[in-house]
């Protein structure tokens, strides 16, 4: 399957993040066409990106072989009806980034045939440093899952994973995951504050901290548990904040709390498709 053409539909956080990735690793601009309502984003975008953007979805997607869902879920099923017909012709692949949304659900809405595979990125894809987690039924092809990964490596590491149901815990711990950082960092923060730290001082140091700790990460081989008994001396200071971790049950209560996310994102799940 060829990629040469792009088609969006929606250009919010998401799908300008998938744009500027596309962009920054040597797409062509005039290969990428997006649908976009409202007059003054078209604009922008067009200014901005230099990038084709038209309110006419049928014309966005004309040609195009591969068309990119980013669009509000429940926005999906409205914006698909009138190009059911046209999709199901073409044949174009089809990825989607509306969470929540089942793969059965986007083939009735796309038409038979038409292949589909989810994507699940995250926030970090607005800086190219994103991390996504991929979906096709077992239908979709080499060629097809191929251009799928190739759209979203653009915006950081990619995972695929064996069932949809999978996508829940991809959610749940990379789609949701930044936030469990920010907040571990916003409380480190307060704590040192806490503590006797100025405010300024204590939320620089919690800052810099989270950023250094993922480039370490990512300069290396990834294993974190190595990363971690690096940093932490036997009898040393690291150690200690460790136990009291230990002892107050975190692993516990990160299990539980990605467990809630899961949970939630399968009764999002259940609310569109119904």
């Amino acid at each position: 399957m060829s990629d040469s053409r792009i088609a969006f539909l929606g250009a919010g956080n998401m799908g300008r993040a998938l744009i500027s990735g596309l962009l920054r690793s040597g797409r062509r601009p005039e290969h990428i066409s997006v649908g976009e309502t409202l007059p003054e984003a078209r604009a922008a975008l067009s200014r901005e990106l230099g990038i084709t953007a038209l309110a006419d979805n049928r014309a966005v997607i004309a040609g195009a072989a591969v068309v990119v869902l980013a669009v509000k879920p429940g926005d999906l099923a409205a914006v698909l009806a009138p190009l059911t017909a046209q999709l199901a012709a073409a044949r174009p692949l089809v990825v989607s980034v509306a969470a929540g949304v089942r793969t059965p659900t986007l083939e009735s809405w796309c038409g038979a045939g038409v292949p589909v595979v989810r994507a699940m990125p995250n926030r970090g894809a607005l800086i190219g440093a994103g991390a996504t987690g991929l979906y096709a039924p077992p239908e979709v092809g080499a060629a097809a899952r191929a251009a799928a990964e190739r759209l979203l490596e653009a915006v950081g590491e990619v995972a695929w994973v064996s069932s949809e149901e999978a996508l829940d815990l991809v959610t749940a711990l990379s789609g949701s995951g930044p936030a469990y950082f920010f907040l571990l960092a916003e409380l480190m923060a307060e704590a040192g504050q806490q503590l006797g730290l100025a405010v300024e001082t204590a939320h620089r140091l919690a800052a810099a901290t989270l950023y250094g700790a993922g480039l370490l990460v990512q300069s290396g081989d990834g294993d974190l548990a190595r990363l971690r008994a690096e940093v932490a001396s036997p009898g040393g200071t690291t150690e200690a904040a460790l136990a009291v971790f230990e002892n107050a049950h975190l692993g516990q209560t990160v299990r539980t709390a990605l467990a809630a996310a899961a949970q939630r994102g399968r009764e999002l799940a259940g609310a569109a498709a119904g």
